[in-house]
């Protein structure tokens, strides 16, 4: 008929008339309670209700601070084992109440949730083994993540000097492989290496001319007149 858009018996526009019929009577095309959403929709609310942060976590009104924050720090050791400075400063970035961080903390430390005195020996084993790190540059890692000075060196005194003079003498030997120039040159170079790791200048010293004297000659004639000591000595006069 003229003027209307819906003929009769056309099955197409039907379908269209059906469905906002039922879209009228607030069934599952009008958002009903099995509306599954658009693609693209955002579905980042949490299943209680609350909307979920760029972590994962809830923050919706229906749960407590309390709450929160156990799940904030239950995600952060998840990823990796943490000191209480680290997941204290993690739940002072979301808002936490201070008492209610000392509430939560002092709660895991009851039951060895957190333990930085473990962490303080696994970081030194882990860092040392893995990176060749030197007891100054593992105390100044362990001092970032908030370890008590105190807790730190019980954990440093784990590694003697004779296995970090060991430890030194590997990494330069190890470097030499790899490495070219003068005499001079590299030895400079793999001094420097082992300080930016931590190692005292009289251990990186004697580790570098032990390990010349043993490549070739020209090393070795080089390596003769080094004074490991009067270098240490001054390495040690130039930092105070």
């Amino acid at each position: 008929m003229p003027g209307n858009d819906i003929r009769p018996g056309d099955a197409r526009h039907g379908n269209v008339a059906g469905r906002r019929l039922r879209g009228s009577t607030g069934g599952r095309d009008a958002g009903g309670p099995d509306h599954q959403g658009a693609p693209g929709e955002d579905r980042t609310r949490g299943r209680w209700g609350g909307a979920r942060s760029g972590d994962g976590t809830r923050s919706g009104s229906d749960q407590s601070e309390s709450e929160l924050a156990r799940e904030i720090c239950l995600r952060q050791l998840a990823a990796r084992p943490r000191t209480r400075a680290e997941l204290a400063k993690a739940l002072a970035r979301r808002e936490i109440a201070e008492e209610v961080i000392a509430e939560v903390l002092d709660r895991y430390d009851e039951v060895g949730i957190i333990d930085d005195a473990a962490f303080a020996r696994a970081w030194v084993s882990s860092r040392h083994h893995g990176r060749g790190l030197a007891r100054r540059a593992l105390a100044n890692e362990l001092r970032q993540r908030g370890v008590d000075t105190e807790v730190a060196n019980e954990a440093l005194e784990t590694l003697d000097a004779d296995e970090e003079a060991s430890t030194a003498r590997a990494l330069v030997d190890r470097k030499l492989r790899t490495t070219t120039g003068a005499p001079e040159a590299v030895f400079r170079r793999l001094v420097g290496m082992l300080a930016r790791k931590g190692y005292p200048a009289g251990v990186a010293v004697r580790a570098v001319k032990d390990a010349l004297a043993a490549r070739d000659a020209e090393a070795a004639e080089f390596a003769e007149h080094i004074d490991a000591d009067a270098m240490a000595d001054e390495a040690t006069e130039t930092r105070s």
